[in-house]
């Protein structure tokens, strides 16, 4: 059975062949062999993510501030549903995680109407590329389990009401959250103390992107 990795590859030959390569963030003509033009690349290394502080998690870290080529490259994944910027987030992501890390992934569970519209859930695929980097288990025991949006709210509203998240499975004892974007924090709390409730001793918060409000 082919992996995630090998699929993408397979697709990107296929649409090369149709049309050209183009930068996943801004979409400039790009060599076939690449998914980020040199600026986006540049830019990416030019906002490096601010520290996080989240409720409930042993630690936590971004790849990247979310402005810039990050905020562009996580657009193309949830609004033009180009996949393969799922494949940079979790190679972004992978970069922060320590050597011999001893854990298993789990994806922030998204709002189940907004997965179903797009056909996936971003953190989950974000989630699924990364074990397919690192000799990690992917488990998915936290369920969104409301149908509200934080999209749109201002960060007051975000962390007075944060999103109600619970367990449908046993999690697992040490758990990798995986998330695409960090702006208050307060999903990942809600999901880390979800998991400690359900028995986790060790929560580590991994986001591609965090918000500059954060500083």
């Amino acid at each position: 059975m082919l992996t995630g990795r090998e699929i993408n590859a397979v697709l990107d030959l296929a649409a090369s062949a149709l049309a050209p390569p183009r930068c996943l963030a801004c979409a400039s003509t790009i060599p076939a062999a690449d998914r980020l033009c040199r600026c986006c690349r540049a830019d990416l290394v030019r906002h490096p993510a601010p520290p996080l502080a989240i409720d409930g998690a042993d630690s936590a870290k971004a790849a990247f501030s979310y402005e810039g080529a990050a905020r562009d490259l996580v657009a193309a994944l949830k609004f033009k549903r180009l996949l393969a910027a799922a494949e940079i987030a979790a190679e972004a992501i992978a970069a922060l995680l320590p050597p011999g890390v001893d854990g298993t992934v789990v994806p922030v569970p998204g709002s189940r109407l907004r997965s179903r519209r797009r056909g996936f859930d971003p953190a989950a695929l974000i989630a699924a590329r990364l074990v397919d980097r690192a000799p990690l288990e992917l488990e998915q025991p936290l369920r969104r389990l409301d149908l509200g949006r934080q999209r749109g709210n201002s960060r007051a509203a975000r962390l007075e009401q944060p999103p109600r998240i619970g367990l449908v499975a046993t999690p697992p004892s040490v758990a990798l959250l995986i998330d695409d974007v960090t702006t208050t924090g307060a999903t990942l709390s809600a999901c880390a103390a979800a998991l400690r409730s359900g028995g986790t001793d060790g929560v580590w918060a991994f986001s591609f992107a965090a918000a500059p409000l954060l500083r």
